[in-house]
């Protein structure tokens, strides 16, 4: 970021503290100061030269950074854990800027995770209209028919939500040990989404794994590895969700 002018809502999002929209929802409310003095217009615009204070703190001024780990299993999704288990963060301990996770996997599912200190970037690809693309690779228990997998496309209602895959293929099947190993593509995150949805149809995941997110794969990566994104990366990551609204 520069020292133009910038709609305040954005710079607060920018910084990693909280997305666009809360950060709207927080100048509404009095919460966001700049050079002393509260604001609560939204149409305010400011620079990173100015002292901007959000709910008490002041904000720190950070290039946004954006980052790909190859989560592994065992790890929670989180800048801290109770139960001092390893956290997401612990393998980009190098990375000096405030990052934090865009989205989460299961403590038990590995793959890609996103991480940046940019707000503003992380709820363009989480928000609901933005459909973009995740693939999965679970290995289940049983061996489901075609018929059985149609079901993940209509959706299913677990509980309050409704749970679909947009794309399913079957990879392989092994019938000595009755497990299945099948692709899974979705465009929405619901909590343990893939696991609830595959138990309810009565094949189980025993192995979970995030390959592909948009157009970024784990090409490269082993468990635990993480890199930065490319600008270019940034910014076709950024088109995907720009084009594809719900």
């Amino acid at each position: 970021m520069t020292n133009s002018l910038e709609r305040l809502q954005k710079i607060i999002a920018q910084s990693g503290v909280t997305s666009r929209r809360k950060a709207e929802q927080m100048i509404v409310d009095g919460k966001v100061k700049v050079n002393n003095k509260v604001v609560t217009e939204l149409g305010t615009k400011a620079s990173l030269s100015d002292e901007i204070v959000v709910d008490g703190i002041p904000l720190q001024k950070e290039a946004p950074v954006y980052y790909m780990l190859y989560k592994p299993r065992g790890v929670i999704s989180s800048l801290k854990d109770e139960k001092n288990r390893k956290i997401v963060t612990d393998f980009l301990k190098d990375v000096p800027e405030r990052i934090f996770p865009i989205g989460r996997l299961d403590y038990n599912t590995s793959g890609i995770l996103l991480l940046t200190n940019d707000g503003d970037f992380a709820n363009l690809l989480m928000h609901p209209k933005h459909e973009v693309d995740k693939v999965y690779v679970a290995k289940v228990s049983g061996i489901p028919e075609k018929s059985e997998l149609n079901i993940l496309r209509k959706g299913i209602k677990v509980e309050n939500d409704v749970l679909r895959a947009v794309r399913y293929k079957l990879l392989s099947t092994d019938r000595s040990k009755n497990t299945s190993i099948i692709e899974l593509t979705l465009n929405e995150g619901k909590n343990r989404h893939i696991r609830r949805m595959m138990e309810q149809i009565g094949f189980p995941v025993q192995k979970l794994k995030r390959e592909k997110y948009g157009m970024l794969t784990l090409k490269g990566l082993k468990p635990g590895d993480a890199r930065a994104l490319t600008p270019h990366e940034v910014k076709q990551m950024r088109h995907i969700a720009s084009e594809i609204v719900k």
